[in-house]
């Protein structure tokens, strides 16, 4: 995962450098957010991998398929990961795009795992507490997991927060091994 990263990072900053600079980050952001699903496509992905075809065809058939979704500096981001064997890296550099963009507009996406359903208020409150502690603008994801008996855990990034009942019983039961 780490070498997929590294390999991604110069065309994911690129793209935003770009996007920023023209004012166009949303556009970029669902651009790489479409093409990372077309690669992620298992039609897509034989085409992608066919020997036969060269890098110019290959980028070509990725763009016939976007259509009218992508721009031309967009079909030309698409020619140069084609032309470097780089499309198959399009999850992790969408993925990277979007934490700078999140960087940038101070913004941060937060997944709540709640035993219970969380009311209006509730997540409202948490959204509010957790902006302040990360001073950043929060936007929540909540899910439920019965599993964690009560309590949340949250993750921000690498935060996380484990106030779950089972999370609590996990740390008991390993300080009474210990």
């Amino acid at each position: 995962m780490a070498e997929l990263t590294t390999l991604a990072r110069p065309y994911a900053k690129a793209a935003f450098e770009y996007a920023q600079a023209h004012q166009q980050l949303a556009s970029w952001s669902a651009m790489l957010g479409l093409a990372a699903a077309v690669s992620q496509d298992e039609t897509m992905q034989r085409v992608l991998a066919a020997p036969r075809l060269t890098s110019a065809e290959k980028a070509t058939a990725f763009n016939e398929v976007c259509g009218d979704k992508f721009d031309a500096q967009a079909q030309n981001f698409i020619s140069v990961l084609s032309e470097n064997n780089r499309l198959e890296l399009l999850p992790e550099i969408a993925a990277l795009f979007e934490q700078y963009k999140a960087e940038q507009e101070k913004s941060v996406e937060v997944e709540v795992t709640s035993a219970f359903a969380l009311s209006a208020e509730q997540q409202d409150k948490l959204a509010k507490v957790l902006s302040a502690r990360l001073s950043r603008e929060v936007r929540l994801h909540v899910v439920e997991d019965a599993s964690l008996i009560g309590g949340v855990v949250i993750h921000a990034g690498d935060l996380v927060i484990d106030g779950s009942v089972r999370g609590k019983l996990a740390k008991l039961a390993e300080a009474l091994k210990s």
